[in-house]
């Protein structure tokens, strides 16, 4: 049941998602992977956060989860500008400048971990499935390093499924559409995240 729920909230398209599908289809394989990553170890550390006294201060004090919720969507919409802004360019055909593997990580990890609501979710997920007669930081490690191994299974699959239509959306047209509507997407995150409540 436990992956069950994490596979359709993974696969449920996200700031992440889009991310991932952007860096498939406009940079390099080695930068996608290097995205991914960045993901899956902001998922680790958010998991770790939800388990920790931290988390409870994110979801007990209202000035803690504003501040992360405005910088996270803060963080967005400078995502969304960018992408709306870039554009295709005849030489590379890409939209996205390629940049170092380490560039894309810190890009994808600190866009999942300023993002409050993961950690809301794995304080209400996490106890579902963890008995209290057993070991409870054994149990945690499970359930993270299972969630975290389906983040990148699912992504890789996204990024190996936008790469099959690379050839058409990484010519200039279809490169400035892919931009202006991932950059929106990211701008609707933004200011969704911006507005929500815990």
């Amino acid at each position: 049941m436990f992956i069950v729920v994490a596979v359709f909230t993974i696969a449920s398209p996200g700031p992440g998602v889009i991310l991932t599908i952007n860096n498939s289809i406009q940079r390099s394989v080695s930068n996608t992977l290097s995205g991914i990553f960045g993901i899956v170890t902001g998922m680790l550390i958010v998991s770790i956060l939800s388990a920790s006294s931290l988390g409870v201060i994110l979801a007990s004090s209202a000035i803690a989860f504003t501040v992360v919720k405005f910088v996270g969507a803060a963080y967005l919409i400078y995502l969304g500008v960018k992408m709306w802004r870039a554009k295709a360019t005849l030489n590379t055909n890409f939209g996205l400048k390629i940049k170092s593997n380490t560039s894309c990580y810190k890009e994808s990890l600190f866009l999942t971990i300023s993002n409050p609501k993961p950690i809301f979710f794995f304080m209400s997920l996490f106890p579902q499935f963890i008995n209290s007669e057993s070991s409870y930081i054994q149990q945690f490690i499970i359930l993270s390093l299972t969630f975290s191994f389906l983040v990148f299974i699912i992504h890789s699959i996204y990024a190996l499924l936008a790469s099959l239509v690379k050839d058409q959306l990484s010519k200039p047209k279809g490169t400035t559409i892919l931009n202006k509507v991932s950059g929106s997407i990211f701008m609707c995150f933004g200011m969704g995240l911006a507005a929500s409540s815990r």
